[in-house]
């Protein structure tokens, strides 16, 4: 285990980030694909849902604290431009913030081929204004069992077979595995 900028950062692989009520962030297994297969539009519900563009939308992210945001580190680029209060990620709905990274840590044990220890920190170069379209999420307290119904949000492959990116973020609740 080893401490960054006030975040600890464990030892072993991690997942995808969801929320699960009240308020708690908990990790699912790594699907390699990103998919919210047979997702909902969750227009404007999850603030603290983010989107990850270096020219383009690429990945998301979560917020969990004014000025930190946690994603995935197979998700690292050099130049990241945060994106809050996003919902089509398309279209300028007058919501959204724009932040740049200051500093993105991605865990010093992760690996690529593996997807051991997936996780990154992005610390905001200004922090987030925080409003009814853009708040934290609330840090989990203890691990969820197993079966546990959970929210899984996103911008990623909503098919089995093929690829269907929407521009419109989805939610899907599926079971901690």
């Amino acid at each position: 285990m080893r401490e960054t900028s006030g975040f600890t950062l464990k030892k072993g692989r991690s997942a995808p980030l969801v929320f699960h009520p009240p308020d708690a962030l908990i990790a699912v297994p790594f699907d390699d694909d990103d998919k919210i297969v047979g997702g909902y539009t969750c227009e404007n519900s999850l603030p603290y849902q983010v989107s990850l563009n270096s020219g383009s939308h690429f990945c998301g992210g979560s917020l969990i604290s004014e000025q930190w945001v946690v994603s995935a580190a197979h998700c690292y680029k050099t130049r990241i431009q945060v994106r809050l209060g996003e919902h089509n990620i398309k279209v300028l709905e007058g919501n959204e913030q724009f932040i740049n990274a200051a500093k993105i840590i991605r865990h010093p044990k992760y690996n690529r081929d593996t997807l051991d220890n997936d996780i990154m920190l992005i610390k905001l170069s200004s922090p987030a204004v925080i409003n009814a379209r853009v708040s934290t999420i609330s840090l989990p307290t203890a691990p969820a069992a197993a079966g546990t119904e959970c929210l899984i949000s996103g911008w990623g492959n909503t098919l089995s077979f093929g690829a269907d990116y929407p521009d419109e973020l989805k939610c899907l609740d599926a079971p901690v595995l």
